[in-house]
């Protein structure tokens, strides 16, 4: 990109926009961006150099030698019609991702659940190896303190997007799929047959002599294997899976597990510092790759063992005092996560029952998308039966205008229904510390579960302590 001088990307505080352009402000690029909300994101970007507007506005991009938006940016935001109208290019963030990755040694993550925690573990353990990757990550790596990060390597590790469809841009040398669930149908027109065939032909993108690593345990990644003609190896708790998982245990928040290893390498033991198996899974993906890469075995147990978590991926905040009173006292442990897909809330609520087999679960909620809570609907009321209290937040709509049926007060009334537990309905997110402060026990494990503004709302929890 030598003719390139000045970079502008709108909406640049989102998480998948603000790591690409960390590392392209590393490479020495002059940055810019619009967001309409000031905040962490933004500032650091602020303080390492880049140019922040808050709020969109047609002046913003004037001057820039391409512009960078996504699915989130409308046609019609003033920025897109001013660069339109400068003749000034406009690209995708997957295609500016993969214009990172055509000279480096691309690791790409991809699958519905995952991406955010296996693309962190690869970079983990590629750091303990002294190999110092680039890495753009869908949140923020405790032990880094930042999503994104420019290396010295070849390598640069990656999420690969398929919400949009936006992984078919990137062209990597490894490729992780681990899993493909039922998510963004919009994108594939309501039918289960294109998705799996975008995801084939993501695996397609890497050359003849790449490798395609696929989690076995997944009933859509067995079903699309036949058609996978590249370089293959699996993963999982299956009998057939090349790396085997067995031997699993977990005890509170850490998971310890044996890896089996085809061609004769020696079987890992293995301590994760993170719960669940599907954290497992994440794990064997990682040490999947690490193998094939040809790092060493110490650096791999080391990598995973040290790993710190990830941002918003069952971050445990820590524990709290619960309100004096009759039959109060005694301390609440509070966690955030970032799951707001039915299979994402029952990977977390069975981490919590696996860990924690004796605290109660009181868990809040925010429904991501009133298509999804749609699409979903039945799922939702299910697992979320499971939980031992819940407190259920309006729906946080991304932009999707209201869709009847799908919000969360008739999620509510359908979940009562069931009898298994009675919801609490909270119509405004400041009221949920209220409601915590009355219902939580000792012993409880308390969740804020979600994609959205409930985010926020964890911080304001531990800020008053669960008071």
């Amino acid at each position: 990109m030598r003719r390139i001088k000045r970079i502008h990307f709108i909406g640049i505080g989102g998480v998948g926009m603000c790591g690409i352009a960390e590392v392209l402000l590393n490479q020495g690029y002059q940055i810019s961006g619009s967001d309409i909300n000031d905040g962490p994101v933004t500032k650091r970007l602020r303080d390492m150099g880049a140019t922040i507007f808050i709020g969109h506005a047609e002046s913003n991009v004037d001057g820039a030698d391409v512009v960078v938006n996504s699915t989130a940016v409308s046609d019609s935001n003033p920025e897109m019609v001013r660069a339109r109208e400068n003749r000034t290019p406009i690209v995708r963030r997957a295609e500016m991702l993969a214009e990172l990755m055509r000279y480096r040694h691309g690791i790409a993550v991809a699958g519905t659940h995952g991406k955010t925690t296996t693309t962190s573990l690869i970079a983990s353990i590629f750091g303990e190896a002294g190999k110092d990757p680039t890495f753009v990550i869908g949140g923020r790596l405790t032990s880094a303190g930042t999503n994104a990060r420019l290396g010295e390597s070849r390598y640069l590790v990656a999420e690969a997007d398929e919400s949009d469809a936006s992984f078919l841009h990137l062209q990597p040398m490894v490729s992780v799929v681990t899993n493909i669930d039922i998510d963004h149908m919009e994108t594939y027109g309501f039918d289960e047959g294109k998705l799996k065939k975008t995801f084939i032909e993501f695996l397609h993108n890497l050359p003849f002599y790449g490798l395609a690593v696929l989690c076995i345990d997944d009933e859509r990644v067995r079903e699309i294997l036949p058609s996978v003609s590249r370089p293959i190896i699996t993963y999982g708790f299956s009998e057939n899976a090349d790396y085997r998982i067995t031997d699993m245990s977990t005890s509170r928040n850490r998971s310890t597990f044996k890896l089996h290893r085809p061609e004769g390498k020696a079987t890992l033991q293995i301590e994760l510092n993170i719960p669940g198996s599907h954290n497992v899974q994440n794990a064997a993906a990682a040490i999947a790759v690490a193998t094939d890469e040809g790092l060493s075995d110490e650096a791999i147990c080391e990598g995973l063992s040290k790993f710190g978590g990830v941002g918003r991926r069952f971050e445990i905040y820590g524990e709290y005092p619960v309100s004096s009173g009759a039959d109060r006292g005694g301390e609440a442990m509070l966690v955030d996560d970032y799951g707001h897909h039915p299979r994402e809330v029952a990977a977390t609520i069975k981490a919590v029952r696996d860990g924690w087999p004796e605290r109660r679960l009181v868990m809040v909620f925010q429904p991501h998308r009133y298509t999804r809570t749609r699409d979903l609907y039945e799922d939702f009321v299910q697992i979320l039966s499971s939980c031992d209290a819940l407190v259920l937040t309006e729906v946080y709509s991304a932009g999707e205008e209201p869709i009847p049926g799908a919000d969360s007060r008739h999620l509510c009334r359908s979940i009562r229904q069931r009898g298994l537990v009675d919801p609490i309905y909270a119509e405004n997110i400041d009221v949920v510390p209220d409601i915590i402060r009355d219902i939580v026990q000792d012993g409880d494990i308390v969740i804020t579960q979600g994609a959205g503004s409930v985010g926020k709302l964890v911080k304001l929890l531990a800020e008053r302590k669960l008071q």
